[in-house]
């Protein structure tokens, strides 16, 4: 099966990383500062409409507070980056430490992860002068560095670029579960909305054969990504675009989650302990459906992709409509040869490939191998990117994942036709 270029479809956001290699001569440094700085003045503006009790509040152990995702992404830098590559450095307050490490245990202790709402100190004012703190020692680390050393230093600057992003997408998805719950419908932004979908109704066929995926070692990637490898495709199609709401209510009209049949007998379980009805956000309203949005409450409309789907309903989606969910390998398959549209920039789409590592995997060495191997189990992985994911982090190769039962991500789908 020839590979098309790996480039991305109109709904991607645009690269924002400079583009030298990493070992590139002379290496551009006002580049990868550039880089820097804007990757964390996303972070501020993205904090910047929720006051100081906006940040502090963690609405379950899955969500984690604004605050501590400030946080959260300043110690990465400083852990990681400033204590092994900037002779001299002087840790801003070691405390930190132990409440903004995450989960890497080769870095030490941490806080539990339920616990995060109850760290009030440091206030919000008080995170961003460590923000401050490390932003300068790291631009003074980028611009003062020999070549040699910042050779070392940029592949950590570049992983903690994404990780970055990857909790600014967590910051907006995190603050719409906790004003879920208020009674007031808070808006974070008035003018936010989900974009519109572009893909045309139908399908494309998926040819049989052997291809291959995973990264083909241009640009950055995570290590999951790797490596490289040959997967057997058995053919069939996939639709060009996303499953929408109007079918999502026919899916709910039909008995769907009133019928077990349908269901993974672990989803069931979850149906019936959680009482779901519907997609994560909705409420029934005299007039019809309402769904909580970054800019409140707002009718849904039938026309706009599902969203805020578990796994469990994905799948029991898929089999009240007699199809499949694409595996990861027909998801790649098609958005590199251009035979899905709407992939990039509304929602995560689920496939049914377990979260598994790829043949030959490995972890780096240190505690950045922990950032993605010890999480390959029990999970399942997502592709494309959503409305919430920040410009530059968007690619074919990526995979995210979650628990089979989360939803409260921008998570959707789309449906598949296998070949036996």
């Amino acid at each position: 099966m020839a590979a098309a270029a790996a480039s991305l479809p109109r709904s991607a956001h645009r690269a924002a990383f400079p583009p030298p290699a990493l070992d590139a001569r002379p290496i551009h440094r006002d580049a990868w500062i550039a880089a820097f700085r804007a990757v964390r003045d996303e972070t501020e503006r993205r904090a910047a409409p929720l006051s100081p009790e906006d940040q502090q509040i963690q609405s379950m152990e899955d969500a984690s507070p604004t605050k501590w995702h400030r946080a959260h992404t300043t110690w990465f830098f400083e852990q990681f980056l400033l204590r092994e590559h900037l002779p001299g450095y002087a840790i801003y307050d070691e405390r930190l430490h132990y409440l903004f490490n995450s989960y890497y245990v080769q870095a030490g202790p941490r806080q539990p992860r339920f616990m995060r709402g109850m760290i009030t100190r440091p206030t919000a004012q008080e995170t961003a002068e460590y923000r401050a703190h490390v932003d300068r020692a790291v631009t003074v680390a980028l611009r003062e560095a020999s070549d040699e050393a910042l050779a070392r230093m940029l592949p950590i600057l570049e992983i903690g670029l994404h990780h970055e992003q990857q909790h600014q997408e967590l910051m907006l998805t995190d603050i719409l579960h906790a004003f879920a719950q208020n009674p007031l419908d808070p808006v974070y932004d008035a003018r936010w909305a989900m974009p519109s979908a572009q893909a045309p109704a139908g399908k494309s066929a998926l040819e049989k054969g052997i291809t291959r995926i995973g990264h083909d070692g241009d640009g950055f990637a995570f290590d999951n990504e790797s490596p490289r490898h040959d997967v057997l495709m058995l053919g069939g199609a996939i639709d060009r675009g996303l499953v929408t709401n109007g079918e999502w209510l026919a899916f709910m009209a039909d008995g769907g989650y009133a019928r077990a049949e349908l269901w993974l007998n672990d989803g069931w379980v979850c149906v019936q302990r959680e009482g779901w009805e519907a997609p994560g956000y909705w409420r029934r309203e005299r007039d019809g459906w309402s769904t909580m949005s970054l800019a409140g409450r707002r009718p849904v409309d039938p026309a706009a992709p599902v969203t805020h789907v578990s796994y469990y309903e994905a799948d029991a989606y898929a089999r009240w409509a007699g199809r499949d969910l694409p595996t990861e390998a027909e998801w790649e398959v098609a958005a590199r040869d251009g035979l899905i549209e709407d992939a990039f920039g509304l929602v995560w789409q689920w496939t049914r490939s377990a979260y598994g590592p790829y043949p030959g995997y490995r972890p780096v060495p240190g505690a950045l191998g922990e950032y993605n191997g010890k999480f390959m189990s029990s999970q399942y992985v997502l592709r494309g990117s959503s409305v919430a994911t920040s410009e530059g982090h968007a690619r074919i190769g990526y995979r995210n994942f979650f628990y089979p039962h989360q939803r409260w991500q921008f998570t959707g789908l789309r449906l598949a036709d296998a070949q036996g």
